[in-house]
Order: structure tokens, then sequence, then C-alpha cells
């Protein structure tokens, strides 16, 4: 199966027409073209602490980035601003969990939520996140016992979403932040 560059890929993403640019079209894309493994290495960096979020393109309409999971790492419950997002994993594997509102009073930053499906990423599948259940998390189990790399793909960009604790049934708006921009690790950042 032929591969391709993150920057092939890019450019592919920059060519669908802003009609074009919803949930099927960059999904159908994204399987279509499965990513070289190799072409992501400029932005792998890896941290015990925490995974690391690497930008690699962004502009008004879409920002796309590299996420490295050490073994066991896994992010917070979490949305995506209202905003769409597809992902594929070219190299480890990882698993999805999503999420249904079962009650949520904003005034007080309660959240009750309910485990729905799971699905599991590895060798450029691809996903979405749909917008009717947009609350999940990504976890690289400790059973998978390898690292993983995962590319998100998120229309438009947004540096803030809402954050869910399903054990104190709480929700917060969280600021985000890149490890890394093209390449370069950002200032503030200790790996």
């Amino acid at each position: 199966m032929k591969k391709f560059s993150i920057h092939q890929v890019v450019e592919g993403l920059q060519e669908i027409p802003d009609e074009e640019f919803h949930c099927d079209p960059v999904y159908q894309f994204l399987s279509d073209n499965p990513i070289d493994v190799d072409s992501l290495s400029p932005y792998f960096n890896w941290s015990k602490k925490f995974y690391t979020r690497n930008l690699v393109f962004k502009d008004e309409r879409f920002e796309l980035m590299v996420i490295c999971w050490e073994k066991g790492q896994e992010s917070r419950i979490h949305n995506h601003a209202d905003q769409m997002c597809w992902m594929t994993v070219p190299f480890g594997k990882l698993r999805g969990q999503n999420f249904r509102v079962v009650e949520q009073i904003d005034s007080q930053w309660y959240c009750k939520l309910e485990r729905t499906e799971t699905f599991d990423l590895a060798e450029c599948l691809a996903a979405k996140v749909e917008l009717e259940e947009p609350i999940h998390q990504i976890l690289n189990l400790a059973e998978f016992d390898e690292k993983a790399a995962s590319v998100h793909i998120y229309s438009k960009p947004f540096n803030k979403c809402l954050s869910y604790c399903d054990q104190t049934d709480r929700f917060s708006e969280v600021d985000l932040h890149y490890t890394s921009i093209d390449g370069k690790l950002c200032e503030d950042v200790v790996l």
C-alpha cells in the first residue's frame, strides 16, 4: 500500500474545497491517504510525564498535529469545542472511549457521563469524532506495550476545550498548549 508524507497529506487537505471540508470527505481522504511514519519523525517528542501535542500545520480552516503517547498514557475526557476532528494512528495502537452526557448543569459545572462505544486504532485506520457525541478519551493502554503516535486534524483550530472528570461528575474549561511547532520545542516545554 502506498503511503504519503505528512506534508502531502497537508497539501491534500488544503485542496479539499470549503464546502466539502466536513466529516465524511475528510474521513475518506484520511482513509485513502495512509501516512508514512518516517515523515512524522521531526514531530516525535516523547515525555514520560505527559503525551505531547506537536503542531505540523495550522491555518484558519484546520490544524494538524502529531500526538505522541508513551505506554500507559491517556488524555483527559474532553470535547473539541464544537469543532470537527479526525484522527489516524500510523504508529502503535490507541483506544478511543466515547461518552454520552446523562445530565449536565452548566451553572454548577456538573456533568454526569456514561461510557458508550470504544474503538481501537492502528495501522493508519482513520476515525472521526461525531458532533452528536463529541466527548471522548484517547488511551495508550499499558497492555498495548508500545509507544504510539497519532495524527489529529481539527477544523476549525481551537485553543480551549472542556475537560470532564467521571469520578466527580465535574467539568471545566482548559487551555490547550503545543509541545512543539514545526518540529521545534516550544520555549516553556521541559520533556
